[in-house]
């Protein structure tokens, strides 16, 4: 029941058509439900990130808040009257497919520890890739003394006040942690395995002018220019600013043709600005891996200002293991901390986090192995009547935001969905040889842009074996 899951919702019910919404969380809102760390945000324009069915005028930040987005979705559901058929607290648990019956047999748990199987003719699986927490393998993480928890599982109760705290990872999570937490604690230790590029964006914690929302609300078309606006000019440009170039010569691997040496020089000016009277940590904070390669943050300064407090220390060296009163790094270094957070994401290349098991006995994983695909990253062969959202090769790297592929994902699946109840077909399922072709073209492209780039380690975007999905 998150973005995906209640547009699937909406889609179904506007068709008239009998559906359930499964979800392991107490209500709606996916990853918003979850992520409530201090400072967590959307780093994609709020007037982008929401239906685009659904006015934009509402949003009180450009780049709104986790409480805001939690009750955007909660306001959606209760709007279309989704409540009914959803089913919270249930966990799933494994999917079957029964070709003689020509249904999927979807086994769950309730939140009393009661096991189900639920009948469907059709599965939206719209669990999404960024709610399955990746912890560390750090030896000694279960010796800590004081409390030590994932992002996404911030503690309701937690009183970080004059507490020497540890961030183990600074990526999209720790870069909005730190800033805001900073002012609270009594020393902040940040342990940091890969610089981040990081974009300049004045509005990144701007409020909305009541102007603009009174635009928005009577000026016919406003709300969807700006909309447009907004999404069209990182979508319109393609992707050749992506490309790799085999002739750009770069010592430093910091791009990969001109026109990404350009953006480097941009976001290596914005670096050195910030931290002119901190030359120390320039060299902690530059990347050695191509600008724009992995998820780019956004800062509107807070995070450089966070790292020049006299109460912050960014930690480049590597972590050794964890003890009773702290964190030791490779060097024998012993950080004494009272509590530690782990920002080090999700195991974002799942895409299914359940066991599922297609035509002739196929289990998905097992398909799947460390490439997963699918046809146009919904649909994928021995597998019929199963449409998947976010799922391999739909992440956006460098514009619009997730509703926008969703949008078109729902739209896929619910004329796949008319067509086999139209036409008295039992199932509908993508050809391997169509499949095939799609994958091969894409994986073809994605290896010349710069999210494949050799050098760069620890992205989301890659399996084990360096490949991007």
């Amino acid at each position: 029941c998150g973005l995906s899951g209640i547009l699937a919702g909406i889609r179904l019910s506007q068709a008239g058509l009998p559906f359930t919404i499964l979800d392991k969380n107490a209500g709606p809102g996916g990853t918003w439900w979850e992520n409530r760390y201090p400072g967590a945000r959307v780093d994609v324009g709020s007037h982008q990130y929401c239906y685009s069915f659904e006015p934009s005028d509402h949003w009180s930040e450009y780049y709104c808040q986790h409480s805001e987005l939690r009750d955007y979705f909660i306001r959606v559901v209760d709007k279309y009257g989704l409540r009914e058929h959803c089913r919270f607290e249930t966990t799933i648990t494994a999917v079957t497919w029964d070709d003689e019956q020509g249904r999927w047999h979807v086994e769950v748990e309730g939140p009393d520890g009661t096991s189900e199987v639920i009948d469907a003719r059709f599965v939206v699986s719209a669990v999404g890739s960024l709610n399955l927490p990746r912890m560390p393998d750090i030896e000694g993480m279960d010796t800590f003394d004081g409390p030590s928890f994932h992002s996404a599982r911030w503690p309701e109760d937690l009183d970080i006040s004059d507490t020497r705290f540890a961030l183990i990872g600074a990526g999209a999570s720790g870069f909005q942690i730190a800033p805001t937490i900073a002012g609270e604690v009594e020393h902040l230790t940040i342990f940091q395995r890969t610089a981040q590029w990081v974009l300049p964006n004045p509005i990144y914690h701007a409020k909305v002018p009541d102007g603009e929302t009174w635009a928005m609300r009577h000026l016919p078309f406003y709300g969807r220019w700006l909309r447009f606006m907004m999404t069209q000019p990182g979508l319109g440009s393609g992707v050749e600013s992506f490309r790799i170039d085999p002739d750009h010569v770069d010592p430093h691997n910091q791009s990969v043709n001109a026109a990404n040496a350009a953006s480097r020089d941009l976001l290596l000016d914005w670096m050195h600005e910030q931290l002119a009277d901190r030359p120390d940590l320039i060299e902690k904070v530059v990347p050695d891996y191509p600008a724009m390669g992995k998820r780019v943050l956004q800062d509107n300064g807070s995070w450089f200002q966070c790292l020049k407090r006299p109460n912050v220390e960014l930690v480049r060296t590597g972590i050794d293991r964890i003890v009773p009163e702290g964190i030791v790094t490779v060097d024998g270094t012993l950080y004494s901390v009272d509590a530690i957070c782990y920002a080090t994401g999700f195991r974002h290349n799942e895409f299914v986090a359940f066991d599922m098991t297609g035509r002739g006995g196929v289990s998905l994983h097992g398909q799947w192995g460390d490439e997963p695909s699918a046809y146009l990253g919904i649909t994928v062969p021995n597998f019929p009547n199963l449409f998947l959202c976010y799922g391999p090769g739909t992440n956006l790297a460098h514009s619009a935001g997730l509703f926008f592929h969703a949008e078109y994902q729902t739209m896929h699946a619910m004329d796949a969905i008319h067509r086999v109840l139209t036409s008295g077909a039992r199932a509908i399922e993508v050809r391997q040889d169509v499949h095939d072709r799609y994958t091969d073209e894409l994986v073809r492209q994605i290896s010349s842009l710069v999210w494949a780039h050799p050098t760069i380690q620890h992205s989301h975007y890659k399996n084990p074996d360096g490949k991007v999905y």
